[in-house]
């Protein structure tokens, strides 16, 4: 499986719509992807506007299939532009 760790800084006025589009998306993942296995949305507890998401895949191509899903094209184009700088994205094998 692959696990991936993803860090987003928003700036500042569009946490809240953030948030709301990336429940929509983590929603669709888990419900129209067979092989997604989990997608947990968090928030920083010690940095404002800051979302960190971990995702579960079974494999590379299913992490593909995410990111040519419709819900995830249709997310990643609204939210984009509320980004404060690139996304860090750390992959890692599930053992």
């Amino acid at each position: 499986m692959i696990s991936i760790f993803v860090t987003i800084r928003i700036k500042s006025g569009f946490f809240d719509r953030f948030v709301d589009a990336v429940y929509d998306d983590g929603k669709g993942s888990v419900r129209d992807e067979a092989g997604c296995f989990r997608f947990d949305v968090l928030k920083s507890s010690s940095t404002q506007n800051t979302i960190h998401l971990y995702e579960v895949y079974r494999d590379n191509a299913a992490l593909e299939a995410h990111r040519s899903s419709p819900h995830y094209i249709k997310w990643r184009s609204t939210v984009e532009p509320w980004f404060d700088g690139p996304p860090e994205r750390v992959e890692m094998e599930t053992l």
